[in-house]
Order: structure tokens, then sequence, then C-alpha cells
């Protein structure tokens, strides 16, 4: 049960750099973006074919932060230079992404079994951590990556990223070039999605073409989750609580599995997840309206009564 719960804890933790990214497009910049689940594959094809070449592991996850960047540029470059629909854009661009992870890695799958990876590194480093070394050495990877996004969205063009998902006419009123904006938000958030594939096909010590299929369901049910549990009422709590959706999707799937759950049907668990989040957070919404509604019902009645004791006292 430890090595179950400590591998979910784990998963979460480098699934979360995932879910980061989509907070970028889902969130902030209002743009439901599928092409991650076609960089989440292509950083993992990329890292594992690098490190079978003989690169180094963090040269190889860099490389793949980078194709990342790419793939997202491409597709921010097909909505604004040309002018294709949001959705369809992603879609486009997660289809070529399919062919090009085949190309990339020559199979569908590369094996990195008897390689050295960023994790065999870090528990060869940290072997007296054993067994929380990859936990906790990634657990500060990730929060040094939420608190640079933090960072990041605080300075001018975080701003102007920030403003373009609220409202693109204004800022584009205000002359800032919203398309740069979206370009800019999409290459950051394919970024951390092919960073995250680049970790966990080191962390499963293989790489697969198919690896990133409904990686983008995880993605914003980690989101959903997230803000319904923890709350989201700025950017630094929101990025936590993504974090947190992440780790808590994860022992999710751990208890569903130790339950005797059919894997076959992990993916019909994410929706139902999704959907409850999604439902939760309505009826919760809902229920705050209602009572600040009858708040405000209730304030006339409480002057009226006050004003009727005061000019009694003053009859008297």
């Amino acid at each position: 049960m430890l090595y179950a719960l400590t591998g979910s804890l784990e998963a979460g933790v480098i699934y979360a750099l995932m879910a980061l990214g989509v907070y970028v497009t889902f969130r902030i910049l209002d743009f439901p973006d599928l092409t991650v689940d076609g960089s989440f594959a292509t950083g993992g094809a990329v890292a594992a074919v690098m490190i079978t070449s003989g690169y180094s592991p963090l040269l190889a996850t860099l490389g793949a932060l980078l194709a990342g960047c790419v793939a997202g540029t491409v597709t921010g470059l097909l909505h604004t230079k040309g002018k294709i629909n949001t959705l369809l854009s992603g879609i486009i661009s997660m289809i070529a992404l399919y062919s090009i992870n085949l190309r990339i890695m020559g199979t569908a799958n590369t094996s990195l079994l008897g390689e050295s990876t960023l994790f065999t590194q870090i528990n060869s480093f940290l072997s007296s951590l054993q067994p929380l070394a990859i936990l906790a050495a990634f657990g500060l990877f990730v929060l040094l990556i939420k608190w640079a996004i933090d960072r990041f969205l605080d300075t001018e063009i975080g701003l102007a990223i920030r403003a373009t998902g609220d409202n693109a006419k204004m800022i584009r009123s205000l002359s800032a070039n919203t398309d740069n904006m979206k370009i800019v938000g999409l290459s950051l958030s394919n970024g951390l999605v092919a960073l995250s594939g680049a970790l966990i096909a080191q962390y499963q010590e293989f790489a697969d073409v198919s690896m990133g299929i409904g990686i983008i369901i995880i993605g914003l049910a980690s989101v959903i989750m997230g803000e319904a549990v923890f709350g989201h009422a700025s950017i630094r709590r929101a990025t936590l609580a993504v974090i947190g959706g992440a780790i808590v999707y994860r022992l999710i799937i751990m208890l569903a599995l130790r339950i005797g759950l059919n894997p076959n049907d992990l993916k019909l668990l994410t929706a139902v997840i999704v959907v409850a989040a999604l439902v939760m957070t309505r009826i919760v919404a809902t229920w705050k309206e209602r009572r600040m509604k009858s708040l405000q019902e209730d304030v006339p009645h409480l002057s009226i009564d006050h004003g009727a004791r005061g000019g009694s006292h003053a009859e008297t």
C-alpha cells in the first residue's frame, strides 16, 4: 500500500506539470487547446530517442521542452495567422503530431529499460531518502515551476496574456498584439505538457506514440477538480490548486484500481470525475448566489426595523 501511495503521489506531481500547461490555455488564455494530446507524446518521444542516442537525460528533457514549445507555436500561428478556429487549429496540430512522433521514434514505442534517466540518477544521488527521493526532488521542482509561472504572469507580458484571455478586444484597443500573446501562451503551455511527457516516459521507462491520447481530459480533470476542492481566488492559489488537483486525481485512480476497477475503464472514470467536478462547481456557485441574494433581501428588513426602533425612541 505504501509503495502504491508513493507511486501515485510521484505520478501526480509529474502530471501536475501537464495540468499547469492546460491551466494556462484553458483558464488564462480561454483557449481550448487539443494540441496537448500530441505534444505530450512528442515530449516523451524526443526524450526517449535522445536518451537512447547517448544524450544526457537532462539535455533530452530540455530538448523535449523545446519541441513542445515549437508545437504550441505552430498551433498559435495556425490560429492567429491562418485565421483557423481555436478547436480546429489544435486538432490539426494534434493529428500532425501523431505522424511526427512516429517519425521521431521510428517505431510505435521506444524502450528505456537499462538506460540512464533522470529518475535513476536521482535515486542514486538521493539514495538516503529512499523511497521518497523521487517525490521530494520532483515535488520541489514542480513548486519551482509553479513559482516561475506565478512570477511570469505578474510581468508585463504575463498581464497582457491574462488580459487577452479576459477581453481580447479591450487589450487590442490598448495597442497590444493579442496574436503574439496567444502564441506565447500556447508555446508555454505545450512546453510544460511536453516536459511532463518527457518525465513520464522516463518514469515508466518507455515512450509510446499513443501515450498522449486523452491527456487533455486528465488535465481538465486536474484543473477543474483542483479549483473545486482548493479554490482559485488568485493566480497563486489557482496554480497551487491545479497541482493539488493532479495529485488528488492520481489518488482517486489508485483507489479505483485497488478496489478492483478494470484498467480498461480508467478513461470512463476520468470522464465521470470531470462531470462530477463540473456539476459540483456549478452547485456550489448556485448555492453562493442564492445565499447572497437571501442576505441582500434581509438587509432592507433590518434597516426598516432599525428605523422603526429609532422612531419609537424619538417619540418617547
